[in-house]
């Protein structure tokens, strides 16, 4: 599913470079399910063709708070932790870990009723899978 195409920087025409489909999902904090506000946490990202699957967050307590002071911020922490182990894969994530990373991705990505929930599944194209988890982390979260 790589997609070739030719980029004009700097002069250079005909710069050759490889993109990936990727797919990914915001992590939502929602601490009154009955309310349905939500504060994005976080973001998952996965591309099968570059075999990768990664996570980060950035909770914004204060933003957090002001949706519900009561909230419990360590275990919104704790879920968020669970997710990026489960991205990681190996031992630390138990049996799940052992999982391919599509298969722990669409795990991740089920919908579910949880405080931290993940939204709807989204896909575009990247040179670099990594960078992208960044830049949507800087675009959706922070």
């Amino acid at each position: 599913m790589s997609e070739r195409y030719t980029t004009v920087t700097t002069g250079q025409v005909g710069v050759e470079r490889e993109r990936a489909v990727f797919e990914y999902a915001l992590l939502r904090v929602i601490p009154r399910l009955d309310r349905g506000e939500c504060v994005n946490a976080g973001v998952i990202v996965y591309s099968q063709e570059r075999a990768f699957l990664a996570s980060r967050s950035d909770l914004d307590e204060a933003r957090l708070l002001a949706v519900d002071a009561a909230v419990d911020v360590v275990g919104v922490r704790r879920a968020l932790e669970a997710v990026e182990m489960m991205c990681r894969g190996g031992a630390e994530a138990g049996l799940a870990g052992r999982e391919r990373p599509g298969q722990r991705f669409r795990w991740l990505t089920a919908p579910r009723s949880t405080i931290v929930q993940p939204g709807p599944i989204h896909g575009g194209l990247t040179e670099n899978p990594e960078a992208e988890v960044e830049r949507l982390l800087d675009r959706l979260v922070r």
